[in-house]
């Protein structure tokens, strides 16, 4: 279902109500393309591109249209989505039949009914960048009022995105770390267990269950974890 145009300062107000934890990284971007396609003037399509490394991605796009427009420069090494990432600046490009900084792209969108676009930098962390790509259907879709007021909402997006990509990564590193710890708590258990049994040092300890790990292909974690489990009953 097609919805309304939002008024540009509700549109600024939703990113402002985000809230950490309460969304992932994903659902915020999906959001921020879907106010951008309803807040800001002249837009019919627009996408989300992170740059992770040298890996670009549209992570969110209101229609094929704009997916397909990303992808062609993904493929063709080039274009203002990728450049804007880079640069962190805006990219207006008013007429795609007098456009000649990407003349083959700007072929490609005007073969695809669009006439217009912005792309807009979206420094997010450190190793991660973004552009929101808003596309027109029409020439000079962006009047300079449009232009400003996509900056405005760009600057928002940028914190709120850097705001869910800094809790996700947290939030993996805190399970890792989670995970890597309870590996050490099982496998000092083993240890112990061994110790009682052989009489051995901790060093001995493990180099014997480094020895049955690499011998049975499973993670040293694995094999401590089923010693622990037989030492209580758990199995035979």
């Amino acid at each position: 279902m097609e919805q309304s145009p939002l008024d540009p300062r509700e549109a600024l107000a939703e990113l402002g109500r985000f809230r950490l934890g309460e969304a992932g990284l994903e659902t915020v971007v999906s959001q921020i393309a879907a106010l951008a396609r309803r807040g800001v003037p002249g837009a019919e399509e627009v996408s989300v591109t992170l740059l992770r490394g040298e890996a670009p991605q549209s992570l969110a796009y209101t229609g094929a249209l704009a997916r397909e427009l990303d992808e062609w420069q993904y493929a063709h090494g080039g274009g203002p989505c990728l450049d804007a990432s880079v640069s962190g600046g805006v990219l207006s490009l008013p007429d795609m039949a007098t456009e000649n900084r990407w003349p083959a792209w700007a072929a490609e969108a005007r073969d695809r009914g669009v006439h217009s676009s912005l792309s807009l930098g979206l420094p997010i962390q450190e190793a991660v960048v973004g552009t929101l790509n808003v596309y027109g259907t029409r020439p000079h879709a962006f009047d300079p009022e449009g232009i400003e007021l996509a900056k405005t909402f760009a600057a928002y997006a940028a914190v709120a995105l850097a705001n869910a990509h800094l809790y996700e990564s947290t939030t993996t590193l805190a399970l890792q770390m989670r995970a890597a710890m309870e590996s050490r708590a099982v496998i000092e258990q083993a240890k112990g267990i061994i110790m009682g049994e052989r009489r051995c040092t901790p060093e001995e300890a493990f180099a014997l269950l480094s020895r049955i790990s690499q011998d049975s292909n499973r993670k040293v974690r694995d094999v401590a974890a089923a010693l622990v489990d037989r030492a209580i009953g758990r199995q035979p």
